[in-house]
């Protein structure tokens, strides 16, 4: 296994300030020179060591070894669809159905909350365009939401078993589109997805289409559920090294 860490960031301590937040984020940090990030949120219910321990268990770390990634846990909080339970959770869920209420202020906060996190990096000398976002579920759309409304030019963004929330605000919402025309997006989805439809998945992909998203990729997995495979895990892994490349040292 790899060496993990547990650290609370800056963004994290802004958000505590409002939200009760559950833990720090899970760290696997460089462990050749750091010149490359990669934020991944995990979905509803978990917390991020779940998907810190699925990076690990294929080795994703030691194929791009100046690769920091990191594991946010979600802030604990009521969730409507599960009765009103408190859980993590980036944003409350209204329903299974598309038509179903979107929490637009929790899906602000958290395109904040992840905002933040990019800076954490660029303040430590990460460049935007070499910060990779993504997540599963309802990370995964944080991640997309996030990464048509900052200001910062990104790696990439991986969604798996996601979708586009407030898909009706955009293009109006995007934020310096022409330059985000060019941002690669890996977005994955199972056929047989119970939680988010594979619907979900296609609707989001006419809507970055439409948007004229030149590097947008969406790929489909015959009988996946609501998880991941090792197809999928295979198209991440070669995903973050086109986009994460290791950056050869100046003689």
């Amino acid at each position: 296994m790899s060496n993990f860490s547990s650290s609370i960031t800056q963004a994290e301590k802004n958000i505590a300030k409002t939200t009760k937040m559950n833990k720090p984020s899970a760290i696997i940090p460089a462990t050749d020179k750091h010149t490359a990030s990669l934020i991944f949120l995990h979905g509803l219910g978990d917390v991020g060591e779940s998907w810190l321990e699925v990076f690990d268990m294929y080795n994703i770390p030691k194929t791009v070894r100046h690769v920091k990634f990191i594991f946010p846990t979600a802030p604990i909080r009521k969730i409507t669809l599960n009765s009103g339970m408190s859980m993590t959770g980036w944003f409350d869920a209204y329903g299974l159905d598309r038509s179903s209420k979107e929490d637009q202020q929790g899906i602000s906060e958290a395109s904040k909350y992840l905002n933040d996190l990019i800076e954490n990096e660029i303040n430590n000398g990460i460049p935007s365009e070499r910060v990779m976002i993504g997540g599963f579920s309802q990370g995964g759309a944080a991640a997309l939401h996030t990464a048509l409304t900052t200001s910062h030019l990104l790696a990439g963004v991986l969604a798996l078993s996601s979708w586009l929330p407030l898909s009706s605000t955009f293009p109006k919402a995007l934020v310096a589109g022409d330059k985000k025309q060019n941002l690669p997006i890996l977005q994955c989805h199972g056929t047989q997805d119970p939680m988010v439809h594979i619907q979900w998945g296609r609707l989001t992909g006419t809507v970055f289409k439409e948007m004229g998203f030149k590097k947008y990729i969406f790929k489909e997995y015959n009988g996946m559920v609501h998880s991941s495979s090792d197809e999928e895990i295979k198209d991440v892994i070669a995903f973050i090294k086109q986009y994460l490349p290791k950056i050869e040292a100046k003689i």
